[in-house]
This record gives structure tokens, C-alpha cells and sequence, in this order.
């Protein structure tokens, strides 16, 4: 024990330093991912150390009061996703079916063939919109039967994982789909509009991760992100932010972009809502988003059930009001000029 708990206490202690490096390596981004982990690493330690620890060497009973401060260093991060914090969308009171939309957003997982339990899903629940991710060709084929049901499609089936198929009963408008950063790495831009006539700017995305066999870095995903987040902040009208962003709620570019774009999380002050991955419960993290512009106010989220894909989907369903951008206005994330001049130079990055 006493070799043992000095070398957790340290790779404890590095996976919490890394991502505080803001470098775009994968080596510093994935360790933003675990947090919840790392707490429980972090609780599991003191109990380890308070049970069995030698107290009489110092180099243990620093690494006690080094943890105990990353420990409350990693409840202040988690803390705007417990429901103990303030949420940062508010919920709508009376409701207004006409100026509704319910959107859910699922990563089907490519080679996944279990195409009747996702269209199950989907039947149960009943969203407007559908966002299906990891859709190649054959997912486009067998989700076929929803072109019925959902008459507005914007399909765009491609073998690499990064296929989109976007199902709607509302009309579209003003649709395209943007190759932003990576040639092969689509996203899909419509205007939705509600059965009161007000039409929705969506943004459905999905860029590549900081892993080692997709991209050693964390640029081209930061990148279009932030590129969404530009063209979100100048519009007048609503907006919806959606898909796989490969981005945990909690890391400093999802803040920077919660900060360049002025949209809303309906998850802080709710929970994590961990989509990924299905499979793994003990590592399991928030990827799958939906953000949402200050005129809307939050009806129902939640995470649905699992197909046999390593992502939950997720379903939320939200309400237009033009007076709730004034009442929550004060609930978006403040952009300082650092934060600007960080924004533009990620924008701006060599990929």
C-alpha cells in the first residue's frame, strides 16, 4: 500500500493537470472527458489513504491534502450539471403546442443492424425531428419507412461514419449541407418552420474527435464548432445546435462555445444526461448535445433507450417564447475578450 497510493495519487492528480494545458493534443483533450471518474478516483483514494494509509510519510499526507483540494477543484466543474445549481434554461409554464418543437438526436453506432429497434425508438416518442448520425447507406435504406411519417428529409448517407439523415413533419427551408473543415465531414443547415409560421435556424453537426485513429488533435473538431457557434450569434432568430459534438458538456471548448454562440445547455442545473458509451457504465460521458438560443424555454429532456448502438439517444423538446430571451438573457455564459481572441484563433488554426 504504501508504493500503491503514492502512484494513484499522482496519475490521479496528472489526469486532472493535463486538460488544464490548452494544448489540441488528444493526450490533454480526452482527459476532459472523465470528471465524474476522476472524483470517484479522487473519493476512493481518501478512503483508501484514511483506512489503510501509512501517516507518517509525507509524501502520502501531501498527496491527501493535494486530492482533497482536486476534489473540491472537480465538484465546482461538476456542480452546473447537478440539480442543486441553476438551471440555465427555464422551464415552460404555459404551454403554446404551435411555437413546439421536439428534436431527438442519436449516434445509431455505423455497424449497428438493429434498424427495427431505432425505428421503435423513435415511433415511442415521437419527436418532430430526427437527427440519425453514423449513417451510411444501408441505415438510409432501412430507415426508409419514415419518409411517411417525417415528409421533410435532408439525407446524406456516407461510409465513414459521419453520415447524417435528418427526418422532419415541419417544413424545411433553406437547406444545405457544409463540408466546413473536413472534406468527407458533413453538417446540415435548415431553417425549420413551427406550425405557428416562425421558423428555427438548426445546425446538425458532428465533427471528429481528439482520438489517435481519427485525428491526434483536437483542431478540426474545435474548429467547426466554433465556426457553428459565429454563424449562431449573428442571427436574429432562434437556434438550434445539434449532434455528436465529440465534446463533453463540461470542457473549455464547449464553454467557449456556449460563449461565442450566447446559446443555452437545458442540461446545467439538470443533470449529465451521459449518452456515450451505452456500454460501459462506468465511463460514460455527455457527447450527444442539444443547444438551444435564449427564446426558448425547456418542455421535457431526456435519454432514451439504447438500440444496440454505444450511444443513448437523447430527446428534448423545447418551446419558442420571444419574451424568454429577456428572462434568461442573464443565464448565458459571459465572452470576455480573451475568450473572443481565443475563439478567432481556433477559427483561425492550420488544420
Amino acid at each position: 500500500m504504501d508504493i500503491f497510493l503514492p502512484i494513484l495519487g499522482c496519475l490521479i492528480l496528472l489526469f486532472s493537470v493535463l486538460p488544464l494545458i490548452r494544448s489540441d493534443f488528444w493526450t490533454f483533450r480526452v482527459f476532459e472527458y472523465p470528471r465524474i471518474q476522476k472524483l470517484a478516483l479522487v473519493i476512493l483514494w481518501i478512503v483508501l489513504y484514511t483506512s489503510f494509509g501509512n501517516k507518517d510519510i509525507i509524501f502520502q499526507k501531501i498527496l491527501f491534502y493535494a486530492l482533497i483540494i482536486n476534489g473540491i477543484y472537480l465538484c465546482w466543474q461538476i456542480w452546473p450539471f447537478t440539480p442543486l445549481a441553476k438551471k440555465q434554461v427555464y422551464r415552460a409554464e404555459k404551454l403554446d403546442p404551435d411555437n413546439q418543437i421536439a428534436v431527438m438526436i442519436s449516434n445509431v453506432y455505423e455497424g449497428n443492424v438493429n434498424y427495427q429497434g431505432c425505428l421503435q425508438v423513435i415511433h415511442e416518442n415521437d419527436p418532430d425531428l430526427v437527427l440519425l448520425l453514423e449513417t451510411n447507406h444501408t441505415w438510409a435504406k432501412e430507415t426508409e419507412s419514415l419518409d411517411k411519417e417525417y415528409p421533410y428529409q435532408v439525407k446524406v448517407p456516407i461510409d465513414n461514419t459521419y453520415g447524417m439523415l435528418l427526418f422532419s413533419k415541419f417544413k424545411l427551408h433553406d437547406i444545405s449541407v457544409n463540408y466546413l473543415v473536413e472534406e468527407e465531414i458533413p453538417s446540415i443547415f435548415c431553417q425549420v418552420e413551427l406550425p405557428s409560421g416562425q421558423r428555427v435556424q438548426v445546425f446538425a453537426v458532428h465533427p471528429t474527435p481528439p482520438v489517435p485513429n481519427e485525428n491526434p488533435r483536437s483542431t478540426e473538431r474545435d474548429k467547426e464548432l466554433l465556426l457553428v457557434a459565429k454563424k449562431a450569434e449573428k442571427l436574429d432568430m432562434p437556434v438550434i445546435v445539434i449532434g455528436d459534438l465529440n465534446d463533453v458538456a463540461w470542457s473549455y471548448t464547449t464553454e467557449l462555445f456556449l460563449k461565442t454562440s450566447q446559446l443555452l445547455d437545458p442540461r446545467r442545473g439538470r443533470g449529465f444526461y451521459n449518452t456515450f458509451h451505452a456500454k460501459m457504465p462506468i465511463m460514460q460521458f455527455p457527447l450527444d448535445h442539444a443547444f438551444i438560443s435564449a427564446d426558448f424555454k425547456l418542455i421535457s429532456l431526456r435519454k432514451l433507450d439504447n438500440f444496440d448502438s454505444d450511444h443513448f439517444p437523447i430527446f428534448v423538446k423545447v418551446q419558442y417564447e420571444k419574451q424568454a430571451e429577456e428572462e434568461q438573457e442573464d443565464n448565458q455564459l459571459e465572452q470576455t475578450k480573451a475568450d473572443e481572441e481565443l475563439a478567432e484563433e481556433k477559427i483561425h488554426a492550420d488544420t
